[in-house]
């Protein structure tokens, strides 16, 4: 079925779902935050000490993770934040995602044969979009926060000038991408003290990055993208091979973006739009799965229909969706019911459906890091943020006296038409680099609100986002609390490649054999994936609660 047929239904199904009357008034009393680090969730709370809400809270947990997650996010990369404000039910995403330069051209990318060149879409300043999260920063501060941003970057500001000691997963994607750090004198006089990969229990000082926090605090938005910081940024990328100019900084502004919203289970979901890729397949899994009861399913035939529906909306993914600003895209029918039903029919329930037999994007060419924190203030306010610089410490490049490393975000494009990017994803037209243009994501920050239950929910994890967001999402109406959802199994499927990857001891080896039996290729990955981060609330109970995945080392969730 094509999605053109169910454009008409957009409107009845945004009334359908409008949030219920009894949420903007009910309040936990207690606040719940849980992120990938323990000094970013103290940091969190100690705004709320301060007389702060859920969004001036996201400012500090966001400036806070900068400093003592860097192979995951920073100042020098992007964001999305979803937020629902409860004293009028606002409800938008603040799209903080990177940019490409003017002077951006896909052809910088390839090699003498015309072939994508991998070492310069992830590794240097030409792998480097202009970055968002200091204007998200300053953005939700002004907009939605109750405190002066100084106050808010205080934590992270204190945390960068005293110094931490990065955990172990810190340093174990320090050594792995060693050899990146140590091309660059800015990166190497920052993380490899001595030209070698720190011990555990090293203490990390950053007074450029606390000094350049300071100018946000001090400045806002323009402390960041204009002035002499600015001139210093553009001529250092320059100098390291890249591409940026002023114009490309002082241009930089947040979109503030409606975001998706569908029904499911008696339930509203809302969750990111485009530029990201996560909400618009979300709706289209659950969409999917909606017609089947999965409560009275073995778990094989489940995972059998889940797969399906993430086979399905993943080859939408490639073929429709890019910037917004830059792309018409058929949103309304691709979250439509009608278009679910029609690829629901097109699922044999014993059968899987080679990914080639689709109708394609296009044949794949043979041949991650990122972070989120969930919160919920003591008035209802909620919180999803997934952030991100790419790939684990991003492009590895540092500007001298800046103190954040830049993110690789423009790996994120279609940089040559069907060759997958680093996490095996392909496209075309619709996210090819242009200038200004916004690369495609999987972030998927997302609420749940039902009558009685919210959950606040996200993940990093790459091209496997948006799945195990489903799974999460899933687990949950089947009774799981956030901790025990965060720390389940997974399994993902993207289309292409036409496999499932599976988590260590996902599924028995009796599992195993009937889902090949049904035709589905398992690979099992010697690594997990993925560092969730959920709280929920349950207003008929009051209880409020926090789950941080135990996949990571620092992760905290705290109720207070």
């Amino acid at each position: 079925m094509s999605p053109g047929k169910a454009g008409v239904l957009r409107a009845l199904l945004l009334i359908a779902v409008s949030i219920p009357a009894a949420f903007a008034a009910d309040k936990p009393g207690k606040a719940a935050i849980a992120s990938a680090h323990k000094l970013a969730t103290e940091a969190g709370f100690e705004v709320l000490a301060a007389g702060g809400n859920a969004f001036d809270a996201a400012v500090a947990v966001s400036a806070a993770l900068s400093v003592v997650e860097p192979q995951s996010s920073g100042i020098g990369g992007g964001a999305f934040f979803l937020i629902h404000r409860a004293s009028d039910g606002k409800q938008v995403m603040v799209d903080a995602r990177e940019t490409a330069p003017a002077a951006t051209d896909a052809k910088q990318y390839l090699d003498a044969k015309g072939d994508l060149d991998r070492d310069k879409s992830v590794n240097g300043a030409l792998a480097a979009g202009i970055p968002g999260e200091a204007a998200a920063l300053a953005f939700v501060a002004e907009h939605y926060g109750k405190l002066p941003l100084k106050k808010s970057l205080a934590p992270a500001i204190r945390l960068a000038r005293k110094g931490f000691a990065p955990d172990t997963r810190s340093l174990m994607f320090l050594g792995l991408r060693k050899d990146v750090i140590a091309r660059d004198p800015g990166a190497t006089a920052l993380f490899l003290p001595g030209g070698e990969v720190p011990k555990s229990g090293w203490v990390l000082k950053n007074p450029d990055l606390a000094h350049t926090l300071e100018l946000i605090a001090d400045k806002g938005h323009d402390g960041f993208y204009k002035g002499e910081f600015a001139k210093k940024l553009v001529a250092g990328v320059a100098k390291m091979g890249g591409n940026w100019n002023l114009e490309d900084l002082a241009s930089y502004q947040v979109r503030e973006r409606e975001p998706i919203v569908f029904p499911y289970r008696g339930h509203t979901i809302v969750t990111a739009p485009p530029p990201s890729s996560g909400g618009i397949a979300l709706a289209e899994m659950l969409n999917i799965l909606q017609g089947y009861d999965l409560a009275k399913l073995d778990r094989v035939a489940r995972t059998h229909l889940v797969v399906e529906a993430m086979r399905r909306a993943y080859r939408d993914r490639a073929e429709y969706l890019g910037d917004p600003d830059f792309v018409k895209m058929p949103v309304a029918e691709l979250t439509s019911p009608l278009y679910a039903a029609g690829l629901r029919a097109s699922i044999h329930p014993k059968k899987a459906t080679p990914s080639d037999s689709l109708p394609g994007f296009m044949a794949p060419v043979q041949g991650t890091d990122t972070t989120h924190f969930s919160i919920i203030d003591a008035d209802g306010n909620l919180a999803a943020v997934t952030q991100t610089v790419n790939l684990p410490y991003g492009a590895a490049v540092v500007v001298p006296g800046t103190g954040f490393l830049l993110n690789n975000e423009m790996d994120d494009f279609a940089l040559k038409a069907g060759v997958p990017n680093a996490f095996g994803l392909v496209g075309g037209d619709a996210n090819a680099p242009k200038p200004g243009r916004r690369p495609l994501s999987s972030m998927t920050p997302s609420f749940v609100i039902g009558p009685e239950r919210t959950l606040v929910i996200g993940t990093p994890g790459g091209s496997r986002i948006i799945t195990m967001v489903l799974e999460g999402i899933l687990a949950w109406f089947d009774g799981d609390a956030p901790q025990q959802l965060v720390d389940n199994k997974r399994f993902h499927h993207q289309f292409l490649p036409d496999v499932i990857s599976i988590e260590k001891d996902t599924f028995s080896l009796d599992e195993r054999k009937a889902l090949q039996e049904m035709g589905h290729m398992l690979s099992e990955g010697e690594r997990p994936w993925g560092f969730m981060n959920a709280v929920d609330w349950n207003r008929k109970s009051g209880e409020v609660r926090g789950g941080s995945d135990s996949r990571g080392v620092s992760g905290t969730a705290l109720v207070k």
